[in-house]
């Protein structure tokens, strides 16, 4: 009798034990939910911050700068009552995975750490007034993180936006299809240096498999993937650059081997896979359909983690930009951004849904 595998077991586990596949109407029905009960429990006030027309300009806006620097629509955590935070997270853990849920969390909880890091900074006397005051004025707090709703989450074509410093993510609701992007994080320090948080990375595993896969290509391979230029002080797509990736560079994932190949795809996971497991196996399959040897992997700067590097993922259907670059010749202060081509903010979905209602 032949000797049962691994994937024999698992099959037969499955027939078993059958499991419901969240459809992405149940996952849009049950994020519908949250933010429903969430908007009910706002007062007449509260509504008119957190409620905007679909067509406000600020549902096609993102940025990352602390609130002292740019304000943001909507109402933020600090002006919610404890039940109403507490409906604000269920739509983060109906839109989130854990993982995504806990790193977007996390970096609201380093707005706190970064006070502390700096007040530490100005008692040593490494800061003076006015550095502390500049510091302050910026208003980094997990209290200004802001959720603003696009048109009524009970209508069929809604939006919502969760913002704050280092913290983008955009959410389209058009009928059954869902958009999900500019999703953007990043934290600052990378690398947290002291107290009972010391060593402390929220997104250490985006940097680390992007130093894995430029480690694992050749010498040749490496000099195809790597650009010549200065490490950019941000992503190159951010919020008010107003610049576009249109040009691939790079390595294609045609020229790798499979092992570097896998590698790759564990990037766009970790990306992709911060959204609830089933709208997150979509999107993966969407860009592992358009082709993962279609996709370029570009490098700029050292290939070490302590100093200044960028990389970027261009594929046909999407793109990933990771940077880090602090002060002082080292790395610690992070930008990540997961766009999808063409389809940001519903843009695709929306411009079928309008010629299809015009046609009939």
């Amino acid at each position: 009798m032949p000797k049962p595998t691994l994937l024999s077991v698992a099959l037969f586990a499955v027939t078993l034990f059958p499991f419901h596949v969240q459809s992405q109407s149940d996952y849009h029905a049950e994020i519908k939910q949250a933010a429903i009960s969430f908007v009910n429990s706002l007062d007449k006030m509260q509504k008119r911050s957190a409620l905007l027309t679909f067509y406000d300009t600020a549902r096609i806006k993102w940025n990352n700068l602390p609130v002292g620097l740019r304000a943001r629509a909507g109402i933020n955590v600090g002006n919610m009552t404890d039940s109403q935070r507490d409906l604000f997270h269920r739509i983060l853990s109906a839109s989130l995975s854990s993982q995504g849920y806990l790193k977007a969390t996390s970096i609201m909880h380093l707005d706190n750490l970064l006070n502390l890091l700096y007040d530490s900074l100005y008692r040593r006397g490494d800061l003076n007034d006015d550095n502390i005051a500049d510091v302050r004025s910026l208003k980094w707090t997990p209290r200004n993180f802001f959720i603003a709703f696009f048109g009524s989450p009970a209508d069929s074509i809604w939006g919502y936006k969760v913002e704050g410093h280092h913290l983008s993510i955009n959410f389209t609701f058009i009928k059954d299809k869902i958009s999900v992007t500019p999703f953007f994080v990043g934290t600052d320090p990378a690398d947290y240096p002291m107290t009972e948080y010391a060593g402390w990375r929220i997104l250490g595993e985006e940097e680390d498999l992007g130093i894995k896969l430029v480690h694992l290509l050749s010498t040749d391979q490496q000099k195809t993937a790597t650009m010549s230029n200065a490490v950019p002080r941000d992503i190159i797509t951010a919020a008010e650059s107003g610049k576009r990736l249109v040009d691939n560079w790079g390595i294609q994932g045609a020229q790798m081997n499979s092992e570097q190949k896998k590698l790759l795809q564990y990037i766009i996971r970790e990306f992709v896979f911060n959204l609830e497991y089933e709208k997150a196996v979509a999107e993966y399959e969407k860009i592992i359909k358009a082709g993962i040897d279609k996709i370029y992997f570009g490098w700029i700067g050292p290939y070490e983690e302590s100093k200044p590097h960028y990389y970027v993922l261009n594929g046909p259907t999407f793109l990933i930009e990771f940077d880090n670059c602090g002060g002082n010749g080292k790395g610690n202060h992070i930008h990540a951004i997961w766009r999808e081509k063409g389809n940001e903010y519903g843009e695709d979905v929306l411009k079928m849904h309008y010629e299809a209602e015009h046609h009939h």
